[in-house]
């Protein structure tokens, strides 16, 4: 049967078509509503995009001004270290050059020191001024004058005579939106410094490489490269600087082949530090500082800077020894004017001894100085006593000219100096220098570290030879088996030459920088001092290695705490000078602090 149904009902998806136009106006509207609300989200989500977007701009700009802000005041900040690194330069030349003595009378003219445009055309950009605000200039003034201070930065622990400078510049860029203003401030110390603080001081490159074990006690120096190759343990108990590379490896001139051992840093090793020179007004090469231990040429004045670090213009009395004549006379301070006769120095002078060194393979012409009897002469000589203001004797200068062969070589010998002068006693020597026996070194301290009753002392020559307390000249051309060694205490601050290492020979190290000539196998040189090389041996030549020259000692080696103490450094101890760096800052731009 067939249901009809009426012709206006319709079907539509979901609606019947019976809700008539009523419902499909609602439904207009609802999708309206929904069109609506869409566009509202959209607008919406735009707003809120344009304000991120704006956000996001405007953080840019800010961060784009805060680093324009920001290069510009670190470029200012590196104009002003530029102009007190210019001060610093100059301040260090005059100070090495002069002494503080020039650095004082130079302070304006620091003052009136900044980067120019001769310089680099960068600074035209710049305007420097003081702490006071007047441009074209930097704030230089001394804070301490020179007194014995401890000194700063990597030399902590060491003594000089010191004064403290302080440098500041303000600057600022002239042309940039900013004109931001940076300020920067260097403390430093102008130091002059006893060498024989160091237990060991090189002026060239450094080589340490003992077999057995060695302990180094004090602070050790290098004005170049220090190469270590220890074949057991090497310690070092206090500081190790170097103004080039501290290197763990034998230097590139030394021939032998070891099995490499242990290297112990108790203290701070650092490498490229600050040179330290002795001021001899050159350029510091061993050459230049070999001519302070030489006679200097008539043409020189004793006041130029050279002429201040010559032994020769230090000592208290002078020997000059040629091939007619001996003159023994007071030092330059009264001009060499009191004179000491033969029948004087007879008693303690001997130019007529000689002996054999088997390393120079030569025969040593002596000029033989006997320590006990100088030191009687000295305590009763009437003649010295008004030009050294009633004192004894300190210093002695003693050079052998005598002219010499093939076969045979200069030397200045001491002996029986187990007692020394009151006042201690420095002997310098453009030759070869020789100690035989005990050297400062009371009889009941032998063989320790103990140092109490010793006084100042420093033997400086060519070349440093230590002869044991057992040594006998008639036996030093006999073999080695001949030479035997004893127990020997030397207690002196020693400063020589060396033969460098030279790709055929090794020149020894430190630890064969006193030079030996007996078998001292079994037997110990007591030493304490400190070791100091600032040039070549000129006279005594000789490698070392050579067969039947010696055999080590145990070395009973320490550094003399004496010498911390101004009072209790040797006479004539040289001074190296140092621009030291203290404090480093960028402070505020006006300020002095």
């Amino acid at each position: 049967m067939k249901i009809l149904l009426p012709r206006t009902t319709r079907f539509t998806l979901g609606v019947p078509a019976l809700a008539g136009s009523a419902c499909q106006g609602r439904l207009k509207a609802g999708l309206q509503a929904q069109r609506g609300y869409s566009v509202l989200v959209v607008l919406v989500f735009a707003s809120v995009s344009m304000l991120v977007l704006a956000a996001a701009l405007k953080w840019s700009m800010t961060n784009s001004h805060l680093n324009d802000r920001n290069n510009q005041y670190f470029n200012a900040a590196a104009a002003a270290e530029a102009a007190t690194e210019k001060v610093l330069a100059n301040l260090s030349r005059d100070y090495q050059d002069q002494g503080e003595s020039l650095v004082w009378a130079n302070l304006n003219n620091y003052r009136a020191l900044t980067p120019s445009t001769n310089e680099s055309s960068e600074w035209a950009a710049y305007t420097f001024s003081d702490a006071g605000g007047c441009d074209g200039r930097t704030y230089v003034e001394r804070l301490a004058a020179a007194s014995y201070v401890p000194l700063q930065s990597q030399y902590d622990g060491v003594y000089g005579l010191a004064s403290t400078y302080r440098v500041i510049s303000n600057t600022r860029h002239k042309d940039l939106p900013y004109s931001l203003s940076a300020a920067v401030k260097q403390e430093l110390q102008l130091a002059s410094i006893p060498i024989f603080q160091f237990a060991i001081f090189y002026s060239m490159d450094l080589e340490i490489n003992p077999g057995p074990n060695m302990t180094i006690t004090g602070r050790v120096h290098g004005n170049n490269n220090i190469n270590l190759q220890p074949q057991s343990t090497l310690t070092f108990a206090s500081h190790v600087t170097a103004a080039g590379n501290i290197i763990h490896n034998k230097h590139t001139n030394d021939p032998l082949v070891r099995t490499p051992g242990n290297i112990v840093y108790k203290g701070e090793h650092d490498a490229n530090t600050s040179a330290l020179s002795l001021p001899v007004g050159t350029n510091n090469s061993p050459d230049a500082v070999h001519a302070t231990i030489q006679i200097p040429p008539s043409s020189e004045d004793a006041n130029s800077p050279m002429g201040k670090q010559r032994f020769y213009n230090k000592a208290d009395v002078v020997i000059l020894v040629s091939n007619s004549s001996v003159t023994v006379t007071s030092g330059r301070f009264n001009n060499f004017a009191s004179t000491v006769t033969p029948a004087e120095y007879s008693a303690w002078l001997d130019t007529g001894v000689t002996f054999f060194n088997k390393r120079e393979n030569k025969t040593i012409q002596t000029t033989q100085i006997d320590v006990e009897a100088f030191r009687a002469w000295s305590a009763s000589n009437t003649n010295l006593w008004p030009a050294l203001g009633g004192r004894d004797v300190r210093s002695l200068y003693v050079a052998d000219m005598r002219t010499q062969t093939s076969s045979t070589e200069s030397g200045v010998r001491l002996k029986n100096g187990q007692t020394l002068p009151p006042l201690g006693l420095t002997v310098s020597s453009p030759n070869p220098l020789y100690v035989q026996g005990h050297f400062n070194a009371p009889s009941y301290h032998l063989a320790t570290t103990n140092t109490s009753a010793t006084k100042p002392a420093a033997l400086v020559g060519d070349a440093i030879h230590i002869l044991s307390s057992a040594w006998n000249d008639a036996n030093s051309s006999s073999s080695l088996s001949s030479r035997v060694a004893a127990n020997t205490t030397v207690n002196a601050a020693l400063m020589g030459g060396i033969v460098p290492s030279n790709g055929t020979n090794y020149s020894g190290g430190v630890e064969n920088f006193p030079r030996f000539l007996e078998n001292w196998s079994g037997r110990t040189l007591a030493y304490n001092g400190s070791m100091v090389v600032m040039f070549y041996s000129k006279t005594a030549t000789g490698p070392w290695g050579m067969s039947d020259v010696y055999n080590p000692p145990t070395r009973q080696w320490t550094f003399d705490l004496n010498f911390m103490d101004a009072t209790k450094l040797p006479p004539c101890t040289p001074e190296v000078r140092a621009l030291i760096r203290g404090q480093w800052a960028q402070v505020k731009p006006g300020t002095t602090g």
